[in-house]
């Protein structure tokens, strides 16, 4: 870009870590860089992410790592390749904010929040020169390309050389990710697949006694089954089904299961590291005057919540725990059956799958049919479990779209 040209503008919609380090690459670059969001405070959804401790990123090989992606890891390889899970760690220490790898191979910061590194990050934009227009409400584009804006003081359109959009998906819309950008962009005929739960709990038609006493509970270091899917962590009952990490690690084949059939079918092994034949071997002893919980407590060591699991599974095949023989309840135990019978709502899920196309970009993150606009983070058609994954295709396509609209205004 020659001394005499003025500098480009470039408007990042969208202030969660997709915007934001859109934005630092922009300004690194040397353009003038406003981000606009419709929140009255940026990162809420960041934020958020960080109350139980933010998972930056993991510490995994990156093949196994790019797996994790599933048929959208082709895509994104270019971006997390140009920027790392170690790259992400080295930026997050730049801030002021350590990192270190927790007992799971997960990556978060030494003080554990995600506050101190949005504070230190935003700082680092302000001296970049970075602008920020809060309460602005993207509403698309009038007849001349301008993009229209709800503010404060009411409408108002922006000229500018290039657009980053990383409003994110639809999870969490109180926080500012409603997904109502889709309808803006399917307008200008861009493919933007529906958006779709991921990482969500699932509905289950519990009695009404195990939905009174054990709604809120969890499920300790159980194993989940469903298809060829197979994971190991815990769960949480919930008043309506069941939802936690481990849920969330085979949400897809399961929301996917239940989209096709209406309904999938998920079994839980409550003493995985216990081989059938040895449970069997202890559950033929004499129950003796015992009750039959009492028995499964002391002979297979489980705990209430897992001992009512079996007497839902039971009664739904109408029959008692009493009348199992011990090699069918040792069975039953590794393998107890739950009927999933819907997804929890949108609103209620950690991330969404479904979003734009990736056939609609192109290497730089720009979109085809709209020249100088770029697509970020949960906007595009990717979906991750919790881990630290989600964050750092977040991360690494901000980035990459940053890089796309410098190289496009540098062109102009």
């Amino acid at each position: 870009m020659s001394a005499d040209r003025r500098q480009p503008e470039i408007a990042i919609i969208g202030a969660g870590p997709a915007g934001l380090m859109a934005a630092e690459t922009l300004a690194a670059g040397g353009v003038r860089v406003t981000i606009y969001d419709a929140m009255p405070s940026v990162g809420r959804k960041f934020l958020m992410a960080g109350r139980g401790g933010l998972n930056l990123t993991h510490s995994e090989p990156l093949e196994p790592f790019m797996t994790r992606y599933g048929a959208a890891a082709e895509h994104l390889r270019t971006a997390i390749d140009a920027f790392t899970p170690q790259m992400l760690r080295d930026w997050s220490a730049e801030l002021g904010q350590p990192t270190f790898v927790g007992s799971s191979g997960r990556v978060f910061p030494q003080t554990f929040k995600a506050s101190p590194l949005l504070r230190a990050w935003l700082g680092r934009l302000d001296g970049a020169g970075v602008v920020f227009k809060l309460r602005h409400r993207w509403a698309g584009w009038n007849s001349n390309g301008w993009l229209v804006f709800e503010a404060p003081t009411g409408r108002e359109t922006v000229k500018a050389d290039a657009v980053v959009l990383a409003l994110g998906g639809a999870s969490w819309p109180r926080l500012g990710s409603d997904g109502a950008w889709a309808e803006s962009l399917r307008k200008k005929d861009i493919v933007v697949s529906p958006l779709r739960p991921a990482n969500s709990g699932f509905t289950v038609n519990w009695s009404n006694m195990f939905r009174d006493r054990f709604a809120g509970q969890p499920l300790k270091t159980v194993q989940l089954r469903h298809s060829e899917h197979s994971v190991r962590g815990d769960a949480m009952i919930t008043s309506d089904g069941i939802e936690g990490g481990a849920i969330y690690a085979i949400a897809a084949p399961l929301r996917d299961a239940i989209g096709k059939a209406g309904e999938a079918v998920l079994t839980i092994s409550l003493r995985p590291d216990v081989a059938s034949d040895a449970l069997a071997t202890r559950l033929a002893a004499p129950r003796g005057k015992q009750s039959v919980s009492t028995f499964l407590r002391k002979a297979a060591g489980l705990p209430p919540i897992g001992i009512a699991l079996l007497h839902e599974a039971a009664a739904h095949a109408e029959r008692k725990l009493a009348d199992y023989a011990p090699a069918d309840l040792a069975a039953l135990i590794n393998a107890v059956p739950i009927k999933l019978v819907g997804v929890s709502p949108i609103e209620r899920a950690i991330s969404t799958a479904g979003g734009v196309a990736f056939d609609e970009i192109d290497g730089g993150y720009m979109l085809k049919r709209l020249p100088g606009v770029f697509i970020a983070g949960e906007m595009l058609d990717w979906e991750a479990p919790t881990g630290g994954y989600l964050l750092q295709a977040s991360f690494a396509t901000g980035a990459a779209a940053g890089r796309g609209a410098l190289a496009w205004v540098s062109q102009r």
